[in-house]
């Protein structure tokens, strides 16, 4: 090796010499041009390594969740000013280190990487003005029931060894100070009319309360204590048993009493129950429109995306009916929609049967997804029912990735709670979307990539994220897998549901809808149980803008999918377009877009 090295430098000198000085200079110019490259690349290397090991100084619980035990005893006041201004100093600082690079000299890869950190940095600066620390809780999200999926042993937090438990009893002492700043952070969006709607927080003090137990052995936080591995010494188990004891008792408890007694008693009264949406709230507006440019990654305006919506609803009946003729359904669309969520064949007789019907779907996805791919994640998953004390609020389905070193499985969490909302035909579309090959493909094959930078590996684009997802539910189709018309009504449904949240969430933070607006405009436009219906629009209210990813990914990637067999014909290959949208983990719609567009070029 190095002999041909040193003959290849030698023959290149040679010609050099030999009546080509214009050559030469060409290659001095290159030269100089890719020492200037990789001297960037190694300097952007280093922005982002640094960038992410001190969000995880800051955000210890993000570093708990992708697997980094380094602070996992570690749970700082995040909603404290000071915490705020550190997190936005460094947002800052890493701008302006970043914008010192010439981009057009960097390679395509190390460029992609380079406009994703710098939007991201651009985007959290932006959204450092608006006021999510003054309404820190929600049903949907809030810290009280993220700590408690955490205690329980079951979550991202490990209870394997001794100084795992010892830990986490360091994080548990430090939940009264986090919970006494969000009271105190409420305090003062009371005082600048920047609440909650009541609906929102009447959802959220029952999960705080369900904490609130006299017998410390039946709070979700004793149960690694009740699991306590066989190979920890009997002098170290009796030592977690009573500082957990103690800690819980005295500690843990009293903190979620007072913040349920806060919620109860003070702030619920000041709650809004007239008004619902974030452009109601002071500068909600220009609120809402930033939330709209951070999930969806484009400049639609929230009018626009109102009409993509509605198109999109209009659209998916007329597929609907077609399925109506196909089952010699007699009557008229909302007769259809009143059969498929009431007739009993659809209906799952308890909790199990729902669990083990989606886990039996697994073997036919398996035994065919590999038509469609040849990338596939290494993480395996499982499926688990969602916590009875979160499951009223919670969605129909959702992902929780595995660790990079794979310790414990992805998890596809799935909602069981009253069954009567969850009709046996969303079960091909839910799994598709949240296991394989949605979310647990896309998020797992993005943590394992090698070259990708840390701030991209546990990185999301909401809209790409989420778009994909309900992307996949299509892929049904080229499975095999809508062969029974009702599943495919599913698959439908779940799309129409998609393209009603651009409707509703557009509506209720842009428009002024009420309530009971968005409530009528689901009833009479798909197929929905009224537990469904109140728990998704109450979804919109607690994460403006976030409900508007989904579709607006899904109609980008495919739109460049279809735009690709149109100009590849017999050449498209649809695993090579699939591992075009997948190799690069999640970025921006226009970025994917590039990608695309360059890959067809390449192919042509």
């Amino acid at each position: 090796m190095i002999k041909k090295t040193t003959l290849a430098i030698s023959l290149s000198l040679l010609m050099a010499g030999c009546g080509q000085p214009q050559q030469a200079g060409q290659n001095a110019e290159s030269q100089k041009s890719t020492i200037k490259q990789t001297s960037q690349t190694e300097q952007l290397k280093e922005i982002y390594n640094n960038y992410f090991d001190e969000q995880l100084q800051l955000n210890p619980l993000l570093a708990t969740y992708i697997g980094d035990d380094r602070y996992n005893d570690q749970l700082p006041n995040f909603y404290s000013e000071i915490h705020r201004t550190s997190s936005l100093q460094l947002e800052t600082r890493y701008l302006e280190q970043v914008k010192k690079i010439n981009a057009e000299q960097l390679p395509r890869a190390e460029r992609i990487s380079y406009e994703i950190f710098k939007r991201n940095r651009e985007l959290a600066i932006e959204g450092a003005q608006y006021p999510d620390h003054l309404i820190p809780i929600n049903q949907f999200y809030n810290i009280a029931g993220q700590l408690a999926m955490l205690a329980s042993g079951t979550s991202a937090q490990p209870f394997d060894t001794a100084e795992d438990y010892r830990a986490w009893a360091s994080r548990m002492e430090k939940i009264p100070r986090l919970f006494d700043q969000a009271i105190e952070n409420m305090k003062k969006g009371v005082e600048q009319d920047i609440v909650q709607p009541r609906v929102l927080i009447e959802k959220a003090i029952p999960q705080i309360e369900a904490q609130i137990t006299e017998d410390v052995t039946e709070s979700i936080f004793w149960r690694p204590v009740a699991e306590l591995p066989d190979d920890i010494a009997d002098t170290d188990a009796e030592a977690i048993r009573k500082q957990y004891r103690d800690i819980i008792t005295n500690t843990v408890i009293p903190a979620y009493q007072k913040l349920s007694d806060y919620l109860s008693n003070e702030y619920l009264p000041e709650t809004r129950t007239e008004s619902f949406g974030l452009g109601q709230l002071p500068g909600g507006k220009g609120w809402y429109d930033y939330q709209i440019k951070a999930n969806t990654s484009t400049e639609l305006s929230a009018d626009r995306i109102h009409k993509i919506g509605k198109d999109e609803v209009s659209r998916i009946h007329d597929e609907m009916r077609d399925i109506m003729e196909e089952t010699e359904f007699e009557g008229d669309l909302q007769s259809f929609f009143d059969f498929m969520t009431n007739d009993e064949q659809f209906i799952y007789e308890s909790r199990n049967e729902m669990l083990e019907d989606y886990r039996s779907l697994r073997g036919s996805v398996d035994n065919t997804v590999d038509k469609l791919f040849d990338i596939f994640p290494q993480a395996e998953y499982e499926i688990r029912k969602v916590e009875e004390f979160r499951e009223q609020s919670a969605s129909s389905g959702s992902y929780q990735a595995a660790p990079t070193d794979n310790s414990r499985p992805a998890i596809f969490y799935l909602n069981t709670y009253d069954l009567s909302s969850r009709p046996s035909w969303a079960k091909t579309a839910l799994f598709l979307h949240e296991a394989a090959p949605g979310h647990h493909f896309q998020i797992s094959i993005q943590q394992e990539l090698e070259d990708l930078p840390k701030f991209r590996k546990f990185g999301r684009e909401t809209a790409y994220t989420e778009g994909w997802g309900l992307y996949s539910e299509s892929l049904g189709y080229d499975m095999g897998l809508y062969n029974d018309p009702y599943q495919r009504f599913g698959q439908l449904a779940a799309e129409l549901w998609r393209s009603i949240r651009l409707v509703v969430d557009t509506g209720i933070h842009s428009k002024g809808w009420s309530r009971q607006q968005v409530l009528d405009y689901m009833y009479d436009n798909a197929p929905v149980a009224e537990a469904r219906a109140v728990s998704e629009a109450e979804r919109f209210m607690a994460l403006p803008g976030q409900a508007l990813a989904y579709k607006i990914g899904q109609l980008k990637i495919s739109e460049l999918r279809r735009d690709a067999e149109r100009k590849l014909g017999e050449n498209f290959d649809i695993k090579a377009f699939h591992r075009v949208v997948l190799e690069d983990g999640a970025v921006p719609l226009t970025v994917l877009e590039r990608k695309v567009k360059r890959w067809v070029a390449q192919q042509l």
